[in-house]
């Protein structure tokens, strides 16, 4: 599937090999591009050919990425992490497989490039069919084991047609770029330019970078606007994931997005301090292997960037050549990754690969590393650290609950996968979805289980009441999120529940008073009946405990009418007491408060309370200190 209008595939190539083994030589014979030369010295406006070579293939353009020194050579080549799309691994025909050659094919294989060509060089020296079996059997067993071999020279410009053919070949095989709405540039390069400002080059992965769009530069945690676009020298409205692109920030100044910074659209972004991770160890080498120690400074290189940091291994003292183990890297500095990124790990000096890792938890600082429920995640994690259901589960298990938002939100995966991988997990019941929420199914379960318990609780304990309130029911919970409880009480009410006024109840449940406090109840009622027009105060009726629990339950069925904290009257005598003020005032008009308590026979601080009840349902209306009979609205 072409990445853009031409019908032309974008592919990211990166170069491997030991020392004068001719990476470069051969790079400038396929391409006619000579990578030492200095890009600054070529610079004409916003370009990113600056310090790279562009490879025609039919179908495919492929960007090369060729660093000589050793250094850098790491550095760039994990630019972009998954955005490097296949190797050019090579081996010189005089000299063999050397100790940078393994070095370089152990990196390959730490990054899970899975798509390559080996190019035998100066076959015009040595002993090319030596050499050629003796790389393939080097290769034996690895994720690279079936790459082609072809024999090439570039100071007689042999085998350099066969060896394009090779790598169209394997290009063609290797899946188009991901475009999970996600888009990340590793920044490796970053300049200014007079009248332009700031300009930033990189790999983009995971999705479009628009022009006018707003970016976030991580982890510096700044915002700029992408005033242009370029990719090989040509002006774009929007960069395609799996591209060589250049950026025209001019918000930014150039040393506030130094090398290694990513680039990105997500708004809610993190950095962390400190990553879990599943880190292996090749036990192939030519140098002396030594184990990994727990506690060790390392150098980790991420993207383009190189980051010290203190590995501490989760169950071991040790991390021997050819294990695995899940550790933590705490920098000292914060980095933004993705779960399921890889990344290289270096001795303290920098001079030597040690080990690879994969991201299980892009943001574990704050977390117990080592606390039993860490500990089950990240094992549970470890098992498919790239596998979108292992990642969703494992996240579930671990939180309870997660808002759609921000589910697997530092993750490869798109909003589409996400939501499919939800819905089906849901058919199966292994997972909860309301709304925006999403929660582990067990955890759910019980959640709701204990919100019925407490229901059915408060229904034995005060059969009176309507219902348990939703404030009793959130602090039972120690539910502190809105969402998480319209959720609950959305899950709740397509069961027998039903949520009406505040309170949550069986839908058979019918309030009533219990023996214990029917005596009660009825002596309030008679009280009213008593002094209908001009009833005691609320403080003379409910005396005791029994009276607060019968006068509730009195005022939730009706037959109470609480007009305010201290008057409280009957059902009957509201309606009767309504009904002769709309009477007098229709037959007399408008009335002050002094007449219509007169009229009523009854005090002012029942009446006031009264008409101003009768005032918000509609029955009246103030004008000035006289009470009007409100006309209804045609």
């Amino acid at each position: 599937m072409p990445n853009n209008k031409t019908g032309v595939r974008h592919l990211i190539l990166a170069t491997a090999g030991h020392v004068d083994h001719g990476k470069t030589a051969l790079v400038k014979a396929l391409t006619g591009v000579d990578t030492d030369r200095l890009p600054e010295e070529k610079a004409r406006g916003i370009t990113i050919d600056l310090g790279f070579a562009r490879l025609a293939l039919p179908g495919f353009s492929v960007g090369v990425i060729d660093v000589p020194g050793h250094e850098d050579f790491i550095r760039n080549m994990i630019a972009g992490l998954g955005a490097i799309d296949l190797a050019l691994l090579v081996v010189a025909a005089d000299d063999g497989w050397m100790p940078q050659t393994e070095e370089h094919f152990q990196i390959l294989n730490y990054l899970g490039i899975r798509h390559g060509v080996v190019a035998i060089t100066k076959c015009d020296q040595g002993d090319p069919p030596r050499i050629t079996a003796d790389v393939r059997d080097q290769l034996r067993g690895t994720l690279l084991s079936e790459m082609p071999i072809v024999e090439t020279s570039a100071r007689v410009a042999t085998g350099l047609d066969e060896l394009k053919q090779a790598l169209a070949r394997v290009s063609a095989g290797i899946p188009p770029p991901r475009d999970c709405g996600k888009p990340r540039l590793f920044v490796d390069r970053v300049f200014a330019l007079r009248g332009t400002g700031t300009v930033v080059t990189g790999t983009l992965t995971g999705g479009r970078l628009s022009r006018g769009k707003t970016i976030s530069a991580q982890p510096q945690n700044l915002r700029a606007r992408i005033r242009s676009i370029q990719s090989h020298n040509e002006s774009l409205e929007v960069a395609l994931p799996g591209t060589r692109t250049a950026l025209n920030l001019p918000d930014l100044r150039a040393d506030e997005i130094p090398r290694g910074s990513v680039l990105t659209t997500i708004d809610s972004a993190e950095s962390s301090r400190a990553i879990d991770a599943m880190v292996e160890r090749s036990a192939r080498g030519f140098l002396p292997l030594r184990s990994l120690k727990n506690a060790s400074v390392v150098q980790v290189h991420y993207g383009s960037a190189r980051f010290p940091a203190r590995i501490l291994l989760l169950d071991r003292r040790e991390l021997p050549p050819g294990e695995t183990a899940i550790a933590r890297l705490r920098f000292t500095e914060p980095v933004f990754v993705f779960a399921g990124d890889r990344f290289l790990i270096r001795d303290s000096s920098g001079r030597q690969t040690v080990a690879g890792g994969v991201v299980l938890n892009p943001k574990a600082e704050g977390t117990r590393f080592r606390g039993p429920a860490e500990r089950s995640f990240l094992q549970a994690r470890a098992v498919g650290p790239n596998d979108l259901i292992t990642l969703l589960r494992t996240q579930l298990q671990r939180d309870k609950f997660v808002r759609r938002a921000a589910l697997l939100l530092q993750s490869s995966f798109g909003e589409e996968e996400i939501t499919n991988a939800v819905n089906r997990l849901a058919g199966e019941k292994k997972v909860f979805a309301s709304g925006t929420i999403v929660a582990d199914a067990a955890w759910w379960s019980a959640s709701r289980q204990r919100a019925i318990d407490a229901i059915d609780t408060e229904h034995a304990a005060n059969p009176e009441r309507a219902g348990l309130d939703l404030a009793q029911l959130r602090a039972h919970l120690s539910l502190e999120d809105a969402e998480l409880e319209n959720a609950l009480i959305a899950d709740l009410s397509q069961r027998e529940f039903v949520f009406a006024q505040g309170a949550i109840k069986r839908r058979s449940h019918q309030p009533s008073l219990p023996a214990v406090l029917s005596e009660a109840g009825r002596k309030i009622l008679a009280t009213l009946a008593a002094r209908p027009f001009d009833p005691p105060s609320r403080k003379e009726l409910i005396v005791d405990a029994a009276a607060h629990r019968a006068f509730r339950f009195l005022s939730e069925t009706g037959e109470v009418v609480v007009l305010n904290e201290d008057v409280l009257l009957s059902a009957d005598a509201f309606e009767q007491m309504k009904s002769r003020i709309a009477q007098a005032l229709r037959s007399s008009g408008p009335a002050t408060v002094s007449e219509l308590r007169q009229m009523l026979g009854t005090t002012r601080r029942i009446v006031v309370p009264l008409l101003e009840r009768c005032d918000r349902e509609g029955l009246t209306s103030r004008q000035g200190d006289r009470r009007a009979l409100r006309s209804p609205r045609a």
